[in-house]
């Protein structure tokens, strides 16, 4: 479904019942649209709650010209969003740009948020981040499908992912063949304002308990971004997972999803019997 956001179509997925006062926000990576968390979506609806699922304005379903943004703008889209499908407040789980668009969220609206899970972000940019997405920007002005992937690939998986998983991945480059051109502005956009990211100072605000995890081998965005999420947001956890890279939800979703499943129980959210 679309629906009219804040200037913008919005294209989302609730699953569950509507009118159930627990509700879980799933936020993506930069790259992904939100049939990426299919797996993680399916597993979690055994818990008591609703899902919400959204492509955030420039991603592949939610295309917009206007961009680039600052990260407060993808706030204020959630906020609408969960306004107009009565959500007064809701636990956010985001990977990547997902967990940093959830930080802010969390940061500024600290009474709409429950709980965070942070997975594989950053809330500040040093020199050799703004030089890999800069060398992202300069990817997708020059390059597109199977050629765009190769470019971007060696940032987002471990090494013995990729060696153990080559199949697939080819699968997915070949599949980026069909996407529009409308997808790669929406990328330019999303890395540009990625670019603005200053959000160390504001995750003191962030009042609700939070889990921060973050692949071992994350070359992109190195456990030293995750350890300082940690250290500055008061209620938080850290789990750092061996033999994994940037795209930890993708190479261990069995290990994150017991994680949540743990994370959530402790919010008082246990699955359902059947």
């Amino acid at each position: 479904m679309t629906m009219d956001i804040n200037g913008t179509g919005i294209t989302y997925e609730l699953w569950g019942d509507p009118k159930h006062p627990e509700t879980l926000v799933f936020l993506n990576g930069v790259m992904a649209s939100y049939s990426s968390w299919g797996e993680y979506a399916a597993e979690l609806s055994r818990l008591p709650c609703r899902i919400l699922l959204h492509d955030f304005r420039g991603q592949l379903l939610s295309p917009t010209d206007d961009g680039p943004w600052e990260f407060s703008r993808h706030a204020r889209d959630l906020e609408e969003l969960m306004d107009r499908l009565d959500i007064p407040s809701a636990h956010l789980i985001g990977t990547s740009y997902g967990g940093e668009a959830a930080m802010d969220f969390a940061a500024s609206r600290p009474e709409r948020t429950k709980s965070i899970t942070v997975i594989d972000s950053a809330s500040e940019i040093d020199e050799h981040l703004r030089c890999s997405v800069e060398s992202w920007i300069t990817a997708v002005r020059t390059a597109r499908g199977s050629e765009f992937f190769s470019l971007v690939m060696p940032f987002l998986y471990s090494g013995g992912f990729i060696a153990e998983h080559r199949e697939m991945l080819n699968s997915r480059a070949h599949a980026m063949e069909s996407l529009p051109e409308s997808y790669y502005l929406g990328q330019e956009y999303l890395y540009r304002t990625f670019l603005t990211l200053d959000l160390t100072d504001s995750l003191k605000h962030i009042q609700c308990p939070a889990l921060v995890i973050c692949g071992e081998e994350d070359i992109l965005k190195p456990p030293k971004f995750s350890s300082l999420i940690s250290r500055s947001i008061p209620q938080s956890e850290y789990v750092l997972l061996p033999e994994c890279g940037h795209a930890a939800f993708i190479e261990k979703p069995r290990e994150i999803m017991s994680m949540l499943f743990g994370f959530l129980a402790k919010q008082g959210l246990h699955p359902e019997a059947t």
